[in-house]
C-alpha cells in the first residue's frame, strides 16, 4: 500500500474514474442498486480503490436491502475511521479509509449480530481482491 494521503485533486483525478473521484474525494453517493458490488457474493477482500488498504472481508458482507454493499464489521482497527456527518439535514456517521481519507459511505446501528452494525459502502469506493 502506498501513502496516497497527500495527493492533489489533479493526481486523484488522474488515478480514479470520474465516479470514483466524486465519491471518494468529494463525498458523493452512487445511486442505490447500481453499484457493481451490491449483489456480489464473490469471496474476497474489499480494498480501498484509492490506496489498496484492506477494508472489509466478504465473510462480513450481507444483503441489507439498502441498495449498497453492506458489511457488519471491518477487517482491522486500521481499516476505517469514523466522523460525525450532519450534511443533508441528517445526523450520520461517515466512514472513511483510515489510510488515505477516502469517503467510503456511512455507518448505521441497524445491522445484524454479532456487531449490530451496518457499514453501508459505495461500490465505486471498493476494489474486490478475489480469494483463490
Amino acid at each position: 500500500m502506498n501513502d496516497n494521503s497527500n495527493h492533489s485533486d489533479e493526481q486523484w483525478r488522474d488515478k480514479l474514474t470520474p465516479e470514483q473521484f466524486a465519491i471518494c474525494r468529494q463525498k458523493a453517493t452512487e445511486a442505490p442498486f447500481t453499484g457493481k458490488y451490491t449483489d456480489c457474493e464473490t469471496p474476497g477482500i474489499y480494498r480501498c480503490v484509492c490506496c489498496g488498504n484492506p477494508l472489509f472481508d466478504s465473510e462480513t458482507k450481507y444483503h441489507s436491502g439498502s441498495g449498497w454493499p453492506s458489511f457488519w464489521d471491518v477487517m482491522t482497527a486500521n481499516s476505517v475511521a469514523e466522523h460525525s456527518d450532519s450534511s443533508h439535514g441528517m445526523r450520520r456517521v461517515e466512514v472513511v479509509c483510515k489510510a488515505c481519507g477516502a469517503h467510503l459511505g456511512h455507518l448505521f446501528p441497524d445491522g445484524p449480530q454479532p456487531t449490530g452494525l451496518r457499514y453501508c459502502i459505495n461500490s465505486a469506493a471498493l476494489d474486490l481482491q478475489e480469494k483463490s
